[in-house]
């Protein structure tokens, strides 16, 4: 969306081929053992994402109590220290010590800029990294994005931190809002766009919930039957259906059971149709099974969320908002 040149590195294969198929080249590796020195002093920005199923709360938070020990890993790193092996091994979670994996690239690279995502419960952390940020000379903000407020037609929380070593950086400017409301200069902006005029039903009043990754084991898309799609047919025809006034909730690697305790029963998605409400374009070359796929589509950031985040961290032109469908009636 904004034209950068990207390089990603990425373990899954079936995420690999998805990115190269899109135009994204992509190294497959394991981040944490991949050196950085190929890198430096070629690196203009720097985003990462780390897993956030250790502190999500559609997990077992295992991850939440591992904060300290985090903390005390993005310390070490930001220090020229790597005990990151150590630390890990005292993780309830083996995946918490993913989230200070950042810190490493941002000391040995120290890129023009950055965005760090993740779920809300590691603010905390993208604080501490702020404030190391800070004292190498950068710009910083942090805080939490509803994905909402962006023409994503989800609601999606998620703990942002943006940074730049050029340019004064603040939160990206909000394109929508929940009921529609006055922008600063008074300039109206439009309301949340819903699930259903996302998907084309119509719906007129929330976004879907949010869009997540995976439930199961292996952390595919769980089973779903005829009735989760039966439940989307009705919800279809029943104009006091959530779907019809609200986003969608968070979209996961569930794709198939979007909806659950966030919206009051469970609708059933196909792949393609949570890419929709994960705004990835029509025809995004997702590679693999029904579960990798869906796995893939919610780990994802949304873009239309990340492209308002990265252009305030690097000073370019935000996208447009986007217009609720034609074909919605609005």
């Amino acid at each position: 969306m904004l034209g950068l040149t990207d390089i990603g590195l990425e373990l899954d294969t079936a995420a690999c081929r998805t990115a190269v198929a899109a135009g994204h080249p992509t190294i497959q590796c394991d981040v944490t053992q991949y050196p950085t020195r190929p890198f430096a002093g070629r690196t203009q920005g720097a985003i990462a994402s780390p897993v956030c199923t250790p502190f999500s709360a559609a997990g077992k938070q295992g991850g939440v109590g591992d904060l300290p020990l985090v903390h005390q890993a993005v310390h070490d790193l930001a220090h020229g220290r790597d005990t990151r092996q150590g630390i890990k091994a005292a993780c309830r979670d083996d995946k918490s010590i993913l989230a200070a994996e950042p810190m490493r690239w941002l000391y040995d690279l120290r890129p023009e800029w950055v965005c760090l995502e993740q779920v809300p419960a590691v603010l905390p952390l993208w604080r501490q990294y702020a404030s190391i940020l800070r004292g190498w000379g950068y710009s910083v903000w942090t805080g939490v994005l509803q994905a909402a407020d962006f023409g994503v037609p989800q609601s999606r929380r998620r703990a942002i931190l943006i940074a730049s070593r050029t340019r004064a950086v603040t939160a990206p400017a909000p394109t929508h809002s929940e009921h529609g409301a006055a922008g600063l200069f008074g300039d109206d902006l439009p309301r949340w766009i819903t699930m259903a005029e996302a998907l084309g039903w119509g719906y007129t009043q929330r976004p879907a919930p949010t869009v997540t990754g995976g439930g199961t084991a292996t952390g595919g898309a769980e089973p779903f039957g005829n009735a989760t799609r039966r439940a989307m047919r009705n919800a279809m025809n029943d104009p006091q259906h959530w779907a019809w006034r609200r986003p969608a909730p968070t979209v996961s690697g569930t794709v198939g059971h979007v909806g659950g305790k966030q919206a009051d029963g469970h609708l059933g998605l196909e792949p393609e149709e949570g890419a929709t409400l994960q705004t990835f374009p029509d025809g995004h070359p997702f590679w693999g099974t029904k579960g990798q796929r869906s796995l893939q589509i919610g780990n994802a950031v949304p873009p239309l969320l990340a492209a308002h985040i990265v252009a305030a961290a690097t000073g370019l032109p935000a996208p447009a908002p986007a217009a609720i469908p034609a074909a919605c009636g609005a």
